[in-house]
C-alpha cells in the first residue's frame, strides 16, 4: 500500500498506463436513440484539512481524497446521486480531457490549471442517459477551493479514500423496478458527508479503480443499500 500521497499518485498513474478491468453492469438495457459522448473527471489529491477518520484504518494515506458531487434533484438523469463532475463533449473541445476539465470547473469552481491529467479509461456506455462516457483520471497538483454551482450540483465533497475502502463502508446497492432487481458496488459516506450512498455508475467505477490500482482491502459482502433510480 502507498505510504504517501506521492506514492499513491504513482500507483494510480501506473495502473492507468497498464490498464485494468472495469466492471460496469448497467441496471437498464440499451435504448434506441443517438448516443452522446461525454466525460467525467475522477480527481484524486491530498486533503489539507480533513484526514480520514482513523477508525477506517489506513489502506492508503490518510490525506488521499477524491472529489465527488451530489447532483441536483431536478436533473433528468441520476438526480440526487453522488457523481463525478462531468458533461457532454462540445464541438470546440480539442480532446476529451478538455471536456472533463471544463465541466468540472463549471460544476465545482476548481482551477483546472492545477489538475494533472494522468490518463483516460476506456469509454463506457451508460444506457439510462444514452451517453458514451470517458473517465479522465486526474491528480490535484495545486488544490483550489470548490463549491457547488447549484445548477447541476448541490454539494461538493473531498472524501478521504481510506474511509471508502473501510470494509464497514462497502456493500451493494439494490435497485428494484417493475419486478427487476439490479445489484452493484456501493459505498456509504460518513455522516459529515451526509451519509450518502455512492452507487450506480459512480460506485461501480470507483470499485473497479480501487481494485485495479491495488488499494482495495478484503471486505465481506452482506450490506445492502436500497436505492431508487
Amino acid at each position: 500500500m502507498a505510504r504517501t500521497a506521492a506514492e499513491a499518485r504513482q500507483q494510480l498513474k501506473d495502473a492507468v498506463d497498464r490498464g485494468f478491468e472495469i466492471e460496469f453492469t448497467p441496471p437498464f438495457p440499451a435504448t434506441d436513440g443517438e448516443l452522446r459522448r461525454s466525460a467525467v473527471l475522477i480527481l484524486f489529491g491530498a486533503l489539507d484539512q480533513v484526514p480520514a477518520d482513523s477508525s477506517a484504518g489506513q489502506p492508503v494515506p490518510a490525506d488521499l481524497d477524491i472529489l465527488l458531487t451530489r447532483r441536483a434533484n431536478r436533473m433528468r438523469h441520476h438526480a440526487g446521486q453522488i457523481a463525478f463532475p462531468g458533461g457532454g463533449v462540445e464541438e470546440e473541445d480539442a480532446d476529451i480531457t478538455v471536456t472533463a476539465l471544463r465541466e468540472a470547473e463549471e460544476e465545482t469552481g476548481l482551477d483546472a490549471s492545477g489538475v494533472e491529467v494522468l490518463g483516460t479509461l476506456p469509454e463506457i456506455h451508460v444506457p439510462v442517459s444514452r451517453n458514451l462516457v470517458t473517465p479522465v483520471i486526474g491528480w490535484w497538483q495545486r488544490p483550489s477551493e470548490v463549491a457547488a454551482d447549484h445548477t447541476e450540483s448541490v454539494e461538493v465533497f473531498r472524501v478521504p479514500v481510506a474511509e471508502m475502502l473501510d470494509p464497514a463502508a462497502r456493500g451493494h446497492s439494490v435497485l428494484r423496478r417493475e419486478g427487476f432487481t439490479h445489484r452493484g458496488a456501493a459505498f456509504q459516506l460518513q455522516e459529515r458527508f451526509g451519509g450518502h450512498v455512492v452507487w450506480g455508475f459512480t460506485g461501480m467505477l470507483l470499485s473497479s479503480i480501487y481494485d485495479g490500482v491495488g488499494w482495495s482491502v478484503p471486505w465481506q459482502p452482506g450490506t445492502d443499500y436500497e436505492v431508487a433510480g
